[in-house]
């Protein structure tokens, strides 16, 4: 039997990869105040801005790549079950090979109605403003924006309970509510975190920290729980 070996990621994975984070830099995000493209009254005030950074965002995704990181996950696959938990919107999970993710924070490939969350479809293109879904609602990224609730997050804390084994990578815990899905560990489980800076987890037991960046941390995970 495999044990359950669960990770959740952020975007210092996907950096180093290219795909910018705002946490990085002074609160803005390639060139961009959250407020004004990040949330539900930003789309209200100025949706065509909103449509245009998320386009952009759409097109930096496809010029990336999966790095070693996101590689050396999805090889974990063949000595345990594992699941990822992403915050990241981006599909380098998927592209590298990892089968079993869910997107806390929404996907970039696809978009949903503004009248009905449900109504989503995959787009790769860009989403222009006019452009209807057939309930007559305008589409918007499938994107969990700040200011809005995340429906995945109870699903989550679910998978978070099964885990065996548990893996930390390229998050600094400062985004809620996904940063408190560590709280649904079991305390005797192995808590590997990697990261370039530690994020502060003095509450947690059991803790295994690599403070290197995602690509080269990867090595040293894959010889911790290859052991």
């Amino acid at each position: 039997m495999k044990k359950n070996l669960i990770v959740l990621s952020g975007a210092g994975i996907s950096a180093e990869s290219g795909l910018k984070t705002f946490r990085d830099s002074d609160g803005l995000w390639m060139g961009y105040n959250i407020e004004d493209v990040a949330t539900p009254r930003a789309f209200k005030k100025n949706p065509q801005l909103v449509l245009d950074f998320y386009n952009m965002r759409r097109r930096e995704v496809l010029k990336a790549n999966p790095n070693a990181a996101h590689i050396g996950l999805a090889s974990l696959e063949e000595y345990y079950n594992v699941t990822i938990i992403t915050q990241n919107i981006d599909d380098l999970h998927e592209r590298a090979g990892s089968k079993n993710i869910l997107h806390l924070h929404g996907e970039i490939f696809k978009m949903r109605s503004v009248k009905n969350e449900s109504v989503i479809t995959e787009i790769r293109g860009d989403i222009a403003l006019g452009q209807m879904a057939d309930d007559g609602g305008q589409w918007r990224p499938h994107i969990v924006w700040f200011e809005e609730p995340v429906p995945m997050i109870e699903t989550a804390a679910q998978i978070m309970e099964t885990a065996d084994v548990f893996v930390l990578i390229g998050t600094s815990l400062q985004v809620y509510p996904a940063a408190g899905l560590i709280h649904y560990l079991n305390k005797d489980v192995p808590k590997y975190i990697l990261d370039k800076r530690i994020p502060q987890v003095d509450n947690l037991s059991n803790v295994i920290a690599i403070e290197k960046n995602a690509t080269e941390g990867i090595v040293d995970l894959c010889k911790h729980l290859l052991q």
